[in-house]
């Protein structure tokens, strides 16, 4: 959708107000979409600015259950040249349901706004590659950021809590927009291209990988099944095709890595790797498993994995990279003249080629187990849910239903 405004000034004057589009709102996940979308559309009684009456436009449009609180004129401190942001005192506004605040409200380029805020390293790399993208499709990032106020009127650390993005010319903007949601189910885009990429070729791997590594284990078809007939080149070509499968598969490991720190999508940091930062995220993890054993009727919802899931994730990324580093050492006892390879292959010197060879085929029979597992809870979740989340990794969104409260994300809106 499109939003234009059109000047409130009469049809004589010369110069027409700006027509805004505004975008897709941004969220560190503390605030919802919609509530970002709110504090970035505050303007005070009879603002004729061009950007907060498209804001509030989107916001009454899109999100009619979330207001942008009005505020008088002497609660804005608008922005300098030399302060390429402004400052708003905004009183009693719902950061969640049933609770309220007293905030100071920051709102303007990202650049300026993350040089006052107190977020993590992570959480600002995160907004910039965000804002980045939005940038490159001729987009500017609205930054905002608040602080809480005390009642003594101290104001405390300003933290980062998303962006909008907004451009002039409604024109140019083409059809991409915040998505609206009219009826009781919202689409939320949870997994990017990237991870999703990333999910089909290791299927694909490992399942070539396994395929290849079992018949070069044992084959058990063509020739080689059939001891002194001709053995011909069956395994030359399973084994050049494990190789080439190992390879491509270490670079997607190799490529996850660079991910976990430089990723715009917190659920390819690093930080998700270890979901248990709280004692809550302990009880947590207890009323999952309650849930999985079949105990209780509802586990708490996640938008993203829950920690039973992740802690299973990051145990198979470790089992992964040790079939890596096994595979390394096999493949190395083939090139003995190379001193790299012979560094690689020094496991298989210190424990036995045979034993290494059975751990190397241990691990490719767990991570089978894994995949059987995995396939039938995401079917079952898929079913009972009804969320979509089996295909969210083809098309990257779950549904879920406004008012529904996530532990890992704000309320839906």
């Amino acid at each position: 959708m499109s939003v234009t405004e059109s000047s409130s000034a009469p049809a004589a004057a010369s110069a027409p107000a700006p027509r805004i589009w505004v975008g897709s709102a941004f969220s560190l996940e503390r605030l919802s979409e919609a509530r970002v979308l709110a504090l970035a559309a505050l303007s005070p009684a009879g603002s004729t600015d061009p950007v907060e009456k498209a804001l509030g436009r989107v916001l009454r449009s899109e999100h009619p259950g979330v207001r942008a609180p009005r505020v008088q004129p002497g609660d804005v401190d608008p922005a300098r040249p030399d302060r390429r942001y402004s400052l708003t005192r905004v009183r009693d506004f719902p950061l969640t349901a049933g609770s309220t605040a007293d905030l100071m409200v920051m709102r303007g380029r990202l650049t300026d706004v993350l040089g006052r805020v107190a977020n993590s390293r992570e959480e600002k790399s995160v907004a910039r590659r965000n804002a980045a993208v939005a940038l490159r499709r001729g987009c500017r990032a609205l930054a905002v950021a608040i602080a809480p106020v005390a009642p003594d009127g101290t104001v405390g650390a300003y933290r980062l809590e998303g962006f909008v993005t907004v451009r002039p010319d409604a024109e140019a903007a083409g059809t991409e927009t915040m998505a609206a949601h009219t009826g009781s189910w919202v689409r939320v885009n949870v997994w990017t291209g990237t991870l999703r990429l990333q999910h089909w070729i290791n299927v694909a791997m490992v399942f070539i990988l396994s395929c290849t590594g079992y018949f070069i284990m044992d084959p058990f078809f063509g020739p080689e099944a059939h001891a002194g007939g001709p053995t011909g080149f069956l395994m030359g070509w399973m084994r050049f095709i494990h190789f080439s499968a190992a390879f491509v598969w270490l670079v997607i490991g190799a490529t996850r890595v660079v991910l976990a720190s430089t990723s715009r999508d917190r659920y390819l940091r690093w930080s998700a790797f270890w979901p248990l930062k709280r004692k809550e995220d302990v009880r947590n993890l207890g009323r999952v498993i309650q849930h999985y054993a079949l105990i209780k009727d509802e586990g708490p919802l996640f938008l993203g994995h829950n920690p039973l899931q992740q802690l299973t994730y990051t145990g198979v990324y470790i089992l992964c990279a040790i079939q890596m580093a096994t595979g390394l050492t096999l493949f190395g006892l083939y090139h003995q003249d190379n001193p790299l390879w012979r560094l690689a292959s020094m496991p298989a010197h210190w424990f036995g080629i045979p034993g290494v060879r059975f751990f190397h085929a241990a691990i490719m029979f767990l991570l089978w187990v894994f995949v059987i597992i995995h396939v039938y809870l995401a079917v079952r979740a898929d079913s009972l849910e009804r969320h979509g989340g089996l295909s969210s990794m083809i098309n990257g969104g779950v549904w879920l239903r406004r008012g529904a409260k996530p532990v890992d994300a704000p309320e839906i809106e």
